[in-house]
């Protein structure tokens, strides 16, 4: 976008965000309560905003071990440090930093700091992002976004305009603050994604391995069986998986079956059902995997997309 339409476009960001500004920063109503200082999540949905997922956290303990999305991740720091382990190497984001990351790209996060970090993120769907840069860039193919971190404080107070205009009910601040700030960072850490090389003959054993996992969520093979069944042997099967999907076999298991269990758990499936479902042992298997992956427990995700409470702690909650 160039000319007077970038020059529009601006106008239009500065007077949609500035009502929205003034409180960006803040936590949700309640995070404090009881436990000041201490870790608070809302992850939750907008009816208003489809092919989008809302995350408002601080956390100071929790790690989220390594794991993908299937959409992207915009993740706006406003206090305290957040590092992220990516497959080139670990990025700190702090206050006014922005974090983005594409489909499908294995990722840790930790504190950086002791005091923890506290940050708003979206998580829009892939064709979301993908009409939006339709509509404003000149991008062709898929998009992406070409470096994992910005540092760009208005981008982040746009990322808080959208969280606080979605609690607040306003939907048409909160669908034009999202459309403003992912064509916003589009234009200037946007491309192409990378073309697809043809696979080697290790990344369609690691495909064939993926689609036998898939296949058999509930009940999978041991590393040997897989290997035996795909005509290799274990170190080779480890090494082929890895480098193609960015952790081991056993990790992206557990990353799939919370996946589907979010699934399962927005359609109002009970946890304890959910569980058995996608192949773990009990609820407390879920509670466990499912908190670190997603940041908050299975009882409190499935709670807000029953339009529950507001606001859940994550140090040492009890799911339901």
């Amino acid at each position: 976008m160039t000319g007077s339409g970038a020059g529009d476009a601006r106008g239009a960001e500065d007077a949609v965000a500035a009502g929205a500004r003034a409180r960006a920063d803040g936590a949700p109503p309640g995070a404090h309560s009881g436990r000041k200082g201490g870790e608070w999540a809302r992850h939750w949905q907008y009816a208003e905003l489809p092919g989008l997922d809302l995350l408002r956290a601080r956390y100071i303990r929790h790690f989220f071990p390594r794991h993908s999305h299937d959409g992207y991740v915009l993740g706006a720091v406003t206090g305290g440090i957040e590092r992220v382990g990516l497959p080139d190497g670990v990025t700190d984001a702090g206050h006014g930093g922005l974090v983005m990351i594409n489909p499908e790209v294995p990722h840790t996060a930790q504190a950086g700091a002791p005091e923890g970090w506290a940050y708003a993120t979206l998580y829009p769907a892939e064709r979301l992002v993908a009409d939006i840069a339709a509509e404003t860039t000149g991008l062709t193919g898929t998009a992406a976004f070409t470096e994992p971190l910005a540092d760009d404080p208005y981008a982040v107070h746009l990322v808080n305009g959208v969280h606080r205009a979605a609690e607040e009910g306003n939907a048409l601040a909160a669908d034009s603050l999202l459309r403003i700030v992912v064509a916003r960072l589009l234009r200037r850490h946007g491309g192409p994604a990378p073309t697809r090389t043809p696979a080697s003959a290790g990344a369609r054993t690691a495909e064939r391995a993926r689609a036998l996992l898939e296949a058999r969520l509930t009940a999978p093979p041991t590393l040997e069986q897989v290997a035996r069944e795909l005509g290799t042997s274990p170190f080779a099967l480890l090494r082929a998986f890895k480098n193609a999907y960015g952790m081991p076999p056993h990790a992206w298991l557990t990353d799939a079956r919370v996946r589907r269990a979010r699934r399962l758990l927005e359609t109002g499936m009970a946890p304890a059902e959910a569980a058995v479902a996608v192949g773990f042992t009990d609820q407390p298997h879920l509670n466990r995997h499912f908190t670190r992956i997603v940041g908050v427990p299975p009882g409190a995700y499935r709670r807000e997309r029953a339009g529950g409470a507001r606001t859940y702690k994550t140090a040492g909650e009890r799911a339901s």
